[in-house]
């Protein structure tokens, strides 16, 4: 039986995208202006945490998924940057908060790199 902290991962991403169908708009604001379609980005990747979070969940398919976790947090690193640039991106959410948010991601980066076994 896999660690509960793997399984706490997994509901992680899957309630994260479920947020995205939940709350499209907040997560509309976030997509820096220079990429295309928000919304279709929006449903992508909520989309993606969905099956990327269930995907911890089965052995034959969590190295993989661990691996999609990590590209996935490299590629919402740009939101990140933009939010800390961007007051109504920002949502009001404290700068200080926003900062901290960068290095978390290398610490959710580094919990999903622990669930690769090559």
């Amino acid at each position: 039986m896999a660690p509960w902290h793997l399984y706490l991962m997994g509901i992680l991403y899957i309630l994260a995208g479920i947020m995205h169908f939940a709350r499209p708009k907040m997560y509309q604001r976030i997509i820096p202006d220079y990429l295309p379609n928000a919304k279709f980005l929006v449903i992508l990747s909520g989309i993606a945490e969905i099956l990327l979070g269930l995907g911890l969940f089965f052995e034959a398919d969590r190295t993989w998924a661990a691996i999609g976790i990590i590209c996935m947090l490299i590629a919402f690193l740009p939101v990140h940057f933009y939010m800390l640039a961007n007051e109504k991106a920002a949502m009001g959410i404290p700068k200080w908060v926003l900062i901290l948010r960068i290095p978390l991601q290398f610490g959710l980066m580094y919990w999903a790199y622990n669930y690769v076994s090559f």
